[in-house]
């Protein structure tokens, strides 16, 4: 079967000229190093989701939320039915003021890149405050007994009893080799 192509401006293309212009990588080390970021299930946003989790909360984690105006915001942990919705910041990509660093290299590119995630963030903070939503932003750089503690705040429920209790152990089965045979019906009591 031949491959069906489309001519360029038809829908299903892409032209050149909306192809984004990112500055050529450094080194190789670099680009590696780059690709390798993540967006989501960074450490300290792991970390406060097993805490959560461990006292008995339950949430949506990077969850998106269509608001409106055609707004997408993704928590990086949502508390659905108490509207709260958690985002842990890089320091890095967020311009932490303490511990937000300025590239060296490529400064034409990274200081706007990180200006407009700083504006992302405020867009999306208003856009879940005028949807109903409390917004809780918390640096990677912050203890998490703390961090846990402003986001049990803002649920503003009383903390859950803590970790379940375990479960109390069950005595040991014997292997199926050594089973006891089963025992007969006792006989009825004629006397």
């Amino acid at each position: 079967m031949p491959s069906r192509r489309t001519a360029p401006g038809q829908p299903g293309t892409r032209s050149p000229a909306r192809a984004p212009s990112y500055p050529a990588a450094s080194s190789a080390g670099r680009s590696a190093n780059m690709r390798a970021i993540r967006r989501a299930d960074t450490k300290p946003e792991m970390a406060l989701r097993r805490a959560l989790h461990r006292m008995g909360y339950r949430f949506r984690k990077d969850y998106r939320l269509d608001l409106a105006g055609g707004t997408r915001v993704r928590p990086d942990i949502a508390f659905t039915a108490r509207k709260v919705a958690v985002f842990v910041d890089g320091c890095f990509w967020h311009a932490c003021p303490q511990h937000g660093s300025k590239p060296a290299v490529n400064q034409g590119y990274w200081t706007p890149k990180l200006a407009r995630n700083v504006a992302r963030d405020r867009t999306a903070d208003s856009a879940l405050e005028l949807a109903g939503w409390q917004v809780v932003r918390l640096w990677e750089h912050v203890p998490l007994d703390e961090a846990v503690g402003v986001v049990v705040t803002a649920l503003g429920l009383p903390a859950p009893p803590g970790p379940r209790p375990s479960r109390p152990a069950r005595p040991a089965r014997p292997s199926a080799g050594l089973r006891e045979p089963p025992q007969p019906p006792c006989a009825p009591d004629t006397g």
